[in-house]
Formats: structure tokens, C-alpha cells, sequence
């Protein structure tokens, strides 16, 4: 059976109850009502089912998931379950089909005794998401007793003198039954003294035995009588018991109570001992029969005796037991009173006691649902659990009130009577707090009031809301080169704050790309620990810096990720033995030589130039003879390779000597190669090898005297003017070495206006750091612009070049801040430059591009006045400043009010770098306040400059035109085209590439330097003319790009280069009959030209005599300059602004057919001046700069090194 009903109903129904209890515990039944009324927020109505007692186990209720609106699917996943009050679960529901079962025997008396009504109160409680539900079960009464007396035989004492109509009360018959079930009759045996009487006493049926007619002891002496009572059921049920009437004597009075009803008000938890009240009766007789004792009623319950206490001689009733009000308000009892007659006679008076709550509960939290595990994502108001509140007293001491603390993220709220949902009231970040332990207290509001507290545990679920975060923002390895393949680089490691499967992190490898290879070709890294591995072994010379972009993925769902950069940098290991460059290769492994028999001390026979394509100290190459046909007559220079005589050649000389040079390079170990160059020593030898070609004659035989007398002649007159041209040599060249200058003009020494302006630098990163070149200008090949004032083979070519210290603007320099080279730290120490500015703290720093839109915000700056007020107000303004001589107020704008800073107009990077502003803040108090800051605004450079073609210069037409030998080898140096970018940065990085080519597979283009050499030997086959396309592109975005036409013209008769060393004979001349003419003009022409030659070294000597300048100088090794800057070299070219420094390397043959002047052809004077290094020790320092082959390795350039010269 199914009942809903609402809330109206159960307020009505827990009233009268209320009310009725009272009535039916003065009857003394026990009363105990379990009302538990509980309407939760989701559902407005309650569930009853009404049910006999007594039914079989299993037997079904009703369904319970259909009538509370769940679907058979749902009772499962959502685990509806029912919970009762009591300790014993009567009901149980059925997960299959959501049927509510009978799960233990149901008695009704013993769960509501003699209560009219019964209802067993439940809870329905399902989960995802938690509600509760209210399910009453109405248990109905079925006759299952039959009704019962207190004993089976009563012995009742009647005296023979009683008159007809006294009245004996008789126990009456209990049945657990309610309702028709209960007693509702009795009935006597038949006899002819007494009758039976019933009365009603609170509702309740009371026999009562009437004399009918007198006794006569002596006729009978005992009645025997049986009473039976019988209950309404169907069928129905009796019980029977025996009464004995024992005829006495006469006793006439009875007892008589002075009040019928006594009552009382007794607190709880009373004393034991404490008297409550005294009950008094009087009995007329006299002697024995008068006296009388006091006594229970003898069917009085057990409970009533063990809590109660009465005197039997005073009447006095005391506290026996403890008191409880929880247990029972109300004890009603009745107290018989018997005197000691020996037929004794009873009176009978009724006492009620009120019993008085006092707050001697505690109340309680239960927990109706065990508390869920809640997401960390879950939305306020998400409900964790259902609690009760409980306290067994009454009134205000049974009211309970639960609170929380106010540190933690939830909240309680009350559904109805003292049912509580706790919620969520703030998010939850589990990372923060895993567990909550929430301590509910429950108080009463008694006096004083009671409390208590229950601790509820609350799991924080986790959610993947953290990504892995690295513990690096940037790793950084370094590896050494030919390094084992599959050795560990490093370890990259991340941590997530999840838990369980979203702190599972797995890492892998982006697919960046390294050299145009995916970067997994070139790592592996452990997915589960973040170890890199090398897939190979690595080669610093292929390749120096990469790097890898490492992904680090949590398992949750979705994944959380991260990224990290791992830059690996390849250090350079000595794995490269050095490579000899001249004599080339391709020339055999044996250099053939010849040099003078009368060749003195110091003369130059050949240089021999290896590089090593190692970088660092590892480059470094030193030159030494290993073997020779004679040691003492050769030397070779350690630094640079020259091959030079040590004394003068004898004649018992050899004419052939063979010398072993080793290269060795200064790595660990030590990597060396060897070269041979075999000499010639030869008499007719006449010129030096610095004029490139040998002439040689055949002397004609003369057989005439005046043929003699001819040769002799003019044999004579050309070695009087070789020793005369010898000699004014020699005292030119030691004059300039007292003077100390070199190849030096300058008209005005004390104007010079002409300032190395322009000065940036450029670094090429194609190879080790070899030599800085100092370029300018026009970029005509070197050979082609300069004249040699010294041999292109002297070791006295290793000099360094500075300005004038007239020049005081040398912070120029500093613009070398814009290398190319990322990261780098440049550094430029000098005398003359200051030292830098410190920064205060209130600096604004402004980072804009070039070509801007005008108008645009730049920044933004703030002040504030701690005033109020007119005081506090601030208007901001931009000082009277300079900017490239400009108003500062040309380039910006600033609002007055808010302190924003516009742009007037597009700024270019290439004219204006970095400029500085003052923003003045004064306030509009009196007298006003101001402030002063700093604004540095920095134009970012944008690739909007094409590349600029340096070399073929374009006054030579668009067009270079180039001449070639047939005979030339492969990697022979045709030309060069040289080209610079405006830009700065990565923007100015330029390289070179051949578009087109009359014959592709004959030249080839350096990518970075743009040398143009043959790739192959040139056939007969190939055409004479051939035409190159070179296209010359920056490194922006977007690329710009530029071309240059180079014509080349491919010649049978051009001069072999210095390095083939070949020797040109002339062909004699025919003889003829005429051999004395040619004689006599041959000696006339001689003679000539020796006179006009001493002329003009007269002259010249005499002038540079005057003016302290010599040219070709020789700088003996006195000096102490045992180890010269072998591969840095500066060369300033003057005949145009300097336009950046170029940092080459590697090949120094190249060198010395490239720097073989100190000053231009087309200038009157040079910018700078030449000197030597100023000691031997400190010129080593600028050698270290050649160690940088690390991109943060730090560049110093020490002007204190380098003495200036004074004019």
C-alpha cells in the first residue's frame, strides 16, 4: 500500500500525536514514538507504505525506485540504499528490479507498544548527485496475542459480615494488541455470591468483582471463581484466570487514603534516596486492625518498583533508580494500603510524578551518507554530505545548531528539523589542500548548553588543471665533438602538482629542424626520465650550436603540456691535423725553389702556409725544420712559415737542398704535417724572388776583340750601378728604421678631420675566428688597389694599425654592439672612451621598430603624489632635450594628463639607433613639485635594406670584368664580390650563391665570403669567355636580395701566379751581323738607366730624409716581439668610410697576395698610422680574443696595448 503525503499532513499528524501521548502514558503503558520528518529540497513529497506486522522475511514492500522516479538503470550506478534510525534494518532494497524488501520479523508491539498508530520512519538516500528521501512504513496490527492476566490465580479476602454491593477490583488482562485486537470483555464463572462489573477507566476496561449476597464463613469457607477476558479479533483470543475468596471474620473498617490521587514534580537525574512525597490513609478500627503498612499495588510493573521506593510503615516514596526524562515523563503507580487485622482490609489511592527534563544530553552529529570525494573542479553548491542533528531532551535543550570554521572552502544547509547538507562553497585546488578534516560542532541551547563535535574527512579529487613546468627555462649543454654515439647529453626534468595518472609527465623531442634535418636524427631522449641521448657522434667543425625544443606531457585527460629549449654547443676538440695551402697540393707533394748563390743573410726563398680547421688554441699553427740538407744554412720562421737563409751562401754550398718542414697545431695532442721544398741554388740568378720572373741570357760568343771589349764594357757599367743602386738601398733602409715610420703621408697632421666614422662589425660565422680585417671603401681587389711597399712574403707584415690619438671620438666604436653574432658581449676598453653611465632606478626602458606608423604609443610613465588635492594633480611633460641636435620635442609627444608617449613620426633604424628623452611629473600645488625621469628608447632594427654590392664597385659599370689563366687548377681565386646590408643583426648577415653560370660546374661561390674560385681545372675544351650570375641575399624576413654580373675572360698568355714558381726562359735573340750595333746601344741604354735610377733614389732618400718618413721598413727581432699576432690582422683602407669589420679566417696565402700596402693609391694621406705592438707580452693578450669560438664567449679589444706614434 502507498501513501503520499505532504508536508500539511505530517505537521497535523505530528501534533496529535504530540498531544495524545500524554493521555496514553498516564495510563502507564510505555509510549516511544520514533517521528523523524525530513522534506529535502529536491523532492516536495514523502513515500509511505503500510504493511501488517509479522510478515515474512522477503516478502516485498512496493517498489521503491519507481515510486521515487528512478529508472532501473539508475538504482546501480547511483547506490540507493535505505537507512533507519534504529539499530536493526528491517527493510533492504533489491538493486536488480528497486523493490523495498522485509529484511528482519517486524513486531509492532515492540517497536511502538500500545501506540495507536505506527510508523518505522526510513531514509532513502541515493547518490551522483546526493539526495535523501523520506519513506514511512505504517506497521498495522494483527491479533498475534491473546490476552493475558498476572497471575493465574488471585486470592481475594472477604469478610462474612460485608454487605451485598461492595466492589473488589480485580487485575485486569494485557494485550499487546491495539484497537479491536485488544481486550474488550469479561466474564465470570457462574455463581450465586458475587457479580461482575466493568468500568472504563482511560479507555482502558476494568473488572470489578460485586458481593451479590452474603457470606457465611461457615457454609463455605472458600469461593472459587474464574474470570476470562476476551479481545476484539477475528478470531478471537482470551485469557483466564483463577480467583479464590477466602470468607473472614469481620474486620469492619477498611484503609481510607486522604486523597484518592497523589502527584508530584521530580527533576531528573534526582538523588537517589530523595523523598517525594508521603501518602497517608486512615482506618477507623482500633489495636491491630487499625495499624496499617503501605505497599506497591501488586500489580505494579517492575520498572515503577526498581525506580520508586515506598516506606511501608511511613508511606514515604523515594528515589530508588535513576530518573530519566528520555525514558519516561510521566510514572503513574497505585499504592495499596493494608492494616494488620486478621482479616485484613486494603485501601487503594493513584500517584502521578512529572518528571522535569534537564539538559543532560549531549547532542549529536550522524552522518546519514558517507562524505563523497569531491572534484577539485566541482561547482559551488556541489553536496559532499547529509548529516542529522540529535539531542535527546526537550524543548530548548533538545534544539541543536551545527556550525563549521571559517577557514575552510564549504558550508552547511539546513533542509528542514535538524537535517543538514554540507556543500561546497569556494573552488577547491586540490594542489593546495588534498584533505580537508571539517570538524562540524553541534550545540544545544540548553543551560548551560552542551556540545559536541564530529570530524568528517573530505578527499580533494584531482583534475589535470596543472601543466608539467620544467625546472630550467633554458638548459644548456656542452659537448665535446667525436663524442661516443649514444652517450647521455643531459637531462631535462619536470614537475606536475597532479596526482595519479595527470603527474605521469612523458617527454619527447619537438620536430624542430637542425640544419635542415629533423632534430630526432641528431637526439633521442628517454621518454619516461628525460634523458637526452646522441644518436651520433657530433663534428665542430659541421657543426657548432644547435638547438632542441623538449615537450613534456602529463597523461591526464585532456593533457597538460610544456616546452623547454635545450641549446647543445660542440666543443672543439684538436681531431684536425693541419692542411698545407701553399705549397698547394696540386703543385705535388715536393715544392721546387731556386734562389740566388749570392743571396745573404735573411733572404726570402719561400713561405710555406698551412691553416687548421680546428678552432681556438687548437688552430694555432707553428712552422719548424725537421730535416735539411744543411741546418745551418736555413730557418724558418715559428709564426709564419717564411723560409729564410740564416748566413750567406758559400760556394761549397750544395746547389741542391732538401728541407723537411713540420706544421705542428697547438691542440692536445698535438695533430703536425710535413711539406718538402727542395732549392735551387743557382748563380745567374741576378733578381730577387719578389720580382716573380728569372731572365736569364745566352752570351754570344764573340770571336772580334771589339765584341770583347763591348761585353767587358758593359758588364762593368751594369755592376757599378747594381752596387751603387745596392748601397743607396741599404742607407735609405736604415734611415727609415731610425725614424721608425712605414709608406706614412700626411699633409696635415694637426687637421686631421676624418674620423673613423662609421665603424661596425660584421663577424661571418663560417669557420673559426682566423683575423679580423678592417675593410672600407671601395673594395677593388687588394693587389689591384695598393701598392706593395713591402714583400708579400715578409713576416714584417704582422703590424697593427690604429687611429691617430688626435682622434678623441673613439665611441664610435661602440657600434659594434650590433655584431651579428647572437649574444656575444663585446667589449671596448680604450683611454679615450668613458666610463659608462650608471642608470637610475626610475629609468624608463622603450623598445620601438623602425618604420613605425606615426602617432603610436611608445609607453606609457606614472607618477604619483602622495598629496591631495590641487597637490596631488600631475601633468607630465618632455624636457628641452636633444636628439641628433633636434628638439627631443620633434621625434615625440606626450599627454599632459595621463603621461602617454607618441611617436611624431616613422623612426630609421639606420640613421638613428638609441635616443634619450626627460619626462618632467610636476604637480599643480604652490609652489609646484616636479620630478624627473629617464626615458631610453631603442629602435629595433627591420630588414628594410637590400644587401649593397661593394665589389665589382658600381662607378665600374654594372658589369666586373676578370681575366683568368687557362692553366688554372681547381680552388685557383678568380675574384671576389664583397657586399654589405644597412641593417644590423641577423638583417645584415649577407651570403653569397651562384644563379647562373655559362658553366656551372666550373666555378663555385663561398657562401659567406664570396670568393669566387674554379672548382675544377680549367680544360681546353671550356669556353674563353664565361659569364656568372651571383646573387647576394640577406638573412631577414623578408629575404632581400641583390645581384652582381661577373665577366670572365679565359687567356692562354697571362703570367703564372708567385705560387707555381715557375721559371720563364727567354728565347736569345737571333744573331745577325750586326751584334756589335746592338751591343753598343745595349751599353749606351745601361748606362742611361743606371744614372737616371740614382737620381731618383737621391732624391726620394733626400725627401724622406726631411720629412722623418721612410717606406719599407724592416723591423729586426731585437724588438722582442718573439710571438706576434700571427692571425690578427687589421688592415684600415682610407680611400673611403670605414664600413664594418670582417672577421675571416683560415687562408693566408690569400693574405699575402691581398694586404700589400699601407695606404691607397688615390689618397694624399691615410686616417691611420701603423706601429708595432708596444711590448712583447702585452700584444699576446689580444691574441686571446681568438678563443671565442663560443657564441658567449667575451671580445677585448685593449687600446692600452697599442702605442700611438707622435708626428
Amino acid at each position: 500500500m502507498l501513501i503520499t503525503l505532504h508536508n500539511d499532513y505530517f505537521h497535523s499528524f505530528y501534533d496529535n500525536i504530540v498531544l495524545k501521548s500524554r493521555s496514553l502514558l498516564s495510563h502507564g503503558l510505555l509510549f516511544f514514538i520514533f517521528l523523524y520528518l525530513l522534506l529535502w529540497n529536491i523532492t516536495e513529497a514523502q513515500t509511505r507504505y503500510s504493511i501488517p506486522e509479522e510478515m515474512n522475511v522477503g516478502s516485498v514492500v512496493g517498489n521503491l525506485a519507481k515510486d521515487l522516479g528512478l529508472e532501473i538503470s539508475e538504482i546501480y550506478d547511483r547506490e540507493l540504499r535505505i537507512d533507519s534510525e534504529g539499530g536493526k534494518q528491517y527493510f533492504t532494497v533489491d538493486l536488480g528490479k528497486g523493490e523495498l524488501i522485509v529484511n528482519e520479523r517486524i513486531d509492532r508491539e515492540s517497536l511502538c507498544g500500545q501506540s495507536a498508530g505506527c510508523l518505522l520512519p526510513l531514509e532513502a538516500i541515493v547518490e551522483n548527485p546526493l539526495q535523501m528521501h523520506r519513506v514511512e512504513i505504517e506497521i498495522n496490527d494483527i491479533n498475534d496475542n491473546s490476552p493475558v492476566f498476572q497471575s493465574n490465580q488471585n486470592v481475594l479476602s472477604v469478610a462474612e459480615s460485608t454487605v451485598p454491593g461492595v466492589k473488589f477490583r480485580l487485575d485486569s488482562a494485557q494485550d499487546p494488541d491495539v484497537g479491536s485486537n485488544t481486550v474488550r470483555s469479561y466474564t465470570l464463572s457462574k455463581n450465586e455470591h458475587f457479580t461482575l462489573n466493568i468500568k472504563t477507566k482511560d479507555g482502558n476496561k476494568v473488572p470489578e468483582l460485586v458481593l451479590h449476597k452474603m457470606l457465611d464463613r461457615e457454609q463455605i469457607a472458600t469461593h472459587s471463581l474464574y474470570l476470562t477476558a476476551v479481545d476484539g479479533g477475528n478470531p478471537a483470543r482470551s485469557g483466564t484466570t483463577e480467583i479464590i475468596v477466602r470468607v473472614l471474620d469481620n474486620n469492619d473498617n477498611p484503609p481510607t487514603f486522604e486523597k484518592s490521587l497523589y502527584d508530584a514534580k521530580l527533576l531528573e537525574n534526582t538523588q537517589v534516596g530523595t523523598i517525594i512525597l508521603t501518602v497517608k490513609a486512615l482506618d477507623l478500627d482500633e489495636g491491630v486492625n487499625g495499624e496499617i503498612l503501605y505497599s506497591f499495588e501488586p500489580h505494579t510493573l517492575e520498572l515503577i518498583q526498581n525506580m520508586f521506593s515506598i516506606d511501608s510503615e511511613t508511606g514515604e516514596i523515594a528515589v530508588r533508580g535513576k530518573i530519566d526524562f528520555e525514558n519516561a515523563g510521566v510514572h503513574k503507580f497505585d499504592v495499596v494500603a493494608t492494616d494488620k487485622g486478621p482479616l485484613a482490609m486494603q485501601g487503594l489511592c493513584t500517584v502521578e510524578i512529572d518528571v522535569i527534563d534537564l539538559n543532560d544530553n549531549i547532542p549529536e552529529v550522524i552522518l546519514k551518507s558517507k562524505p563523497n570525494p569531491v572534484r577539485e573542479d566541482a561547482p559551488i553548491g556541489t553536496v559532499v554530505a547529509l548529516l542529522r542533528a540529535k539531542d535527546f531532551d526537550s524543548g530548548d535543550n533538545g534544539k541543536v545548531s551545527l556550525t563549521l570554521p571559517k577557514d575552510i572552502p564549504f558550508k552547511l544547509k539546513q533542509s528542514m528539523s535538524n537535517n543538514y547538507a554540507l556543500l561546497t562553497d569556494l573552488a577547491l585546488d586540490r594542489e593546495s589542500n588534498a584533505e580537508y578534516r571539517i570538524v562540524i560542532t553541534a550545540e544545544d541551547s540548553g543551560t548551560p548548553p552542551l556540545s559536541s563535535r564530529q570530524i568528517i574527512t573530505v578527499k580533494v579529487l584531482d583534475v589535470n588543471d596543472n601543466p608539467p613546468v620544467f625546472s630550467q627555462p633554458l638548459y644548456t649543454v656542452y659537448v665535446k665533438e667525436n663524442r661516443t654515439p649514444g652517450s647521455i647529453l643531459c637531462s631535462v626534468s619536470a614537475s606536475d602538482p597532479d596526482t595519479g595518472e595527470n603527474a605521469k609527465i612523458s617527454y619527447s623531442i619537438l620536430d624542430t629542424k637542425v640544419q635542415d634535418v629533423s632534430a630526432s636524427s641528431y637526439v633521442y631522449i628517454n621518454s619516461d626520465n628525460g634523458s637526452i641521448y646522441s644518436m651520433h657522434s657530433f663534428d665542430y667543425e659541421k657543426l657548432k650550436v644547435f638547438q632542441i625544443q623538449v615537450q613534456a606531457k602529463d597523461h591526464g585527460s585532456p593533457s597538460l603540456s610544456s616546452n623547454v629549449t635545450v641549446q647543445v654547443f660542440i666543443l672543439d676538440q684538436n681531431d684536425n691535423a693541419p692542411s698545407v695551402i701553399y705549397p698547394s697540393a696540386v703543385m705535388g707533394s715536393v715544392s721546387h725553389q731556386k734562389m740566388p748563390r749570392f743571396a745573404k743573410a735573411g733572404h726570402l726563398v719561400t713561405k710555406v702556409t698551412a691553416v687548421d680547421a680546428d678552432s681556438g688554441h687548437n688552430a694555432w699553427v707553428s712552422y719548424r725544420l725537421a730535416e735539411a740538407t744543411d741546418a745551418s744554412l736555413f730557418s724558418v720562421n715559428l709564426y709564419t712559415g717564411e723560409v729564410r737563409i740564416k748566413r750567406a751562401v758559400l760556394e761549397q754550398d750544395d746547389s741542391s737542398q732538401r728541407l723537411l718542414i713540420e706544421i705542428k697545431d697547438n691542440g692536445e695532442p698535438v695533430q703536425s704535417a710535413t711539406v718538402t721544398v727542395n732549392i735551387l741554388v743557382e748563380d745567374g740568378l741576378h733578381e730577387p724572388i719578389s720580382d716573380f720572373h728569372l731572365k736569364t741570357t745566352e752570351p754570344s760568343k764573340r770571336n772580334s776583340k771589339i765584341t770583347f771589349y763591348l761585353i767587358v764594357s758593359l758588364a762593368s757599367v751594369s755592376v757599378l750601378s747594381l752596387l751603387t743602386f745596392l748601397i743607396l738601398v741599404v742607407k735609405c733602409a736604415r734611415n727609415s728604421r731610425n725614424n721608425s715610420n712605414c709608406c706614412i703621408r700626411r699633409a696635415d697632421s694637426d687637421g686631421h678631420k676624418n674620423p673613423n666614422r662609421n665603424l661596425q662589425i660584421q663577424l661571418n660565422s663560417d669557420g673559426p675566428i682566423k683575423y679580423v680585417e678592417v675593410l672600407g671603401g671601395d673594395m677593388l681587389s687588394q693587389s689591384q688597389s695598393f701598392r706593395s711597399c713591402m714583400s708579400p712574403m715578409s713576416e714584417f707584415s704582422d703590424f697593427t694599425m690604429v687611429k691617430p690619438s688626435s682622434t678623441t671620438d673613439f665611441k664610435d666604436m661602440i657600434n659594434v654592439l650590433d655584431a651579428s653574432l647572437p649574444d656575444s658581449a663585446w667589449t671596448f676598453e680604450s683611454q679615450q672612451v668613458s666610463s659608462a653611465q650608471h642608470l637610475y632606478l626610475t629609468l624608463y626602458t622603450v623598445y620601438v621598430k623602425e618604420n613605425g606608423t606615426p602617432g603610436s604609443i611608445l609607453c606609457s610613465v606614472t607618477a604619483s603624489d602622495p598629496d591631495t588635492g590641487e597637490n596631488a594633480k600631475i601633468s607630465y611633460s618632455i624636457l628641452d632635450t636633444k636628439v641628433q641636435d633636434v628638439s627631443a620635442s620633434s621625434y615625440v609627444y606626450i599627454n599632459s594628463d595621463n603621461g602617454s608617449i607618441y611617436s611624431m613620426h616613422s623612426f630609421d633604424y639606420e640613421k638613428l639607433k638609441v635616443f634619450q628623452i626627460k619626462v618632467q611629473a610636476k604637480d599643480h600645488g604652490s609652489p609646484s613639485l616636479s620630478s624627473n625621469v629617464t626615458v631610453h628608447v631603442f629602435i629595433l632594427d627591420q630588414n628594410d635594406n637590400a644587401p649593397s654590392v661593394i665589389y665589382p664597385s658600381t662607378v665600374m659599370g654594372s658589369v666586373s670584368h676578370q681575366k683568368m689563366p687557362r692553366f688554372a687548377k681547381a680552388g685557383h681565386l678568380v675574384t671576389k664580390v664583397t657586399a654589405v646590408d644597412a641593417d644590423s643583426g641577423h638583417n645584415a648577415w649577407v651570403s653569397y650563391r651562384l644563379a647562373e653560370a655559362t658553366d656551372a660546374s666550373l666555378f663555385s661561390v663561398n657562401l659567406y665570403t664570396g670568393e669566387v674560385r674554379t672548382k675544377r681545372t680549367v680544360s681546353e675544351q671550356d669556353d674563353s669567355s664565361q659569364r656568372l650570375l651571383i646573387e647576394i641575399k640577406d638573412n631577414g624576413e623578408p629575404v632581400q636580395s641583390a645581384t652582381v654580373t661577373v665577366n670572365i675572360l679565359v687567356e692562354d698568355g697571362l703570367h703564372e701566379p708567385i705560387s707555381d714558381f715557375h721559371l720563364k726562359t727567354t728565347e736569345p735573340s737571333k744573331r745577325n751581323s750586326k751584334i756589335t750595333f746592338y751591343l753598343i746601344v745595349s751599353l749606351a741604354s745601361v748606362s742611361v738607366l743606371s744614372l737616371l735610377t740614382f737620381l731618383i733614389l737621391v732624391v726620394k732618400c733626400a725627401r724622406n730624409s726631411r720629412s722623418n718618413s721612410s717606406c719599407c721598413i724592416r723591423r729586426a727581432d731585437s724588438d722582442g716581439y718573439k710571438n706576434p699576432n700571427r692571425n690578427l690582422q687589421i688592415q684600415l683602407n682610407s680611400d673611403g668610410p670605414i664600413k664594418y669589420v670582417e672577421v675571416l679566417g683560415g687562408d693566408m696565402l690569400s693574405q699575402s697576395q691581398s694586404f700589400r700596402s699601407c695606404m691607397s693609391p688615390m689618397s694624399e694621406f691615410s686616417d691611420f698610422t701603423m706601429v708595432k705592438p708596444s711590448s712583447t707580452t702585452d700584444f699576446k693578450d689580444m691574441i686571446n680574443v681568438l678563443d671565442a669560438s663560443l657564441p658567449d664567449s667575451a671580445w677585448t679589444f685593449e687600446s692600452q696595448q697599442v702605442r700611438f706614434c707622435k708626428f
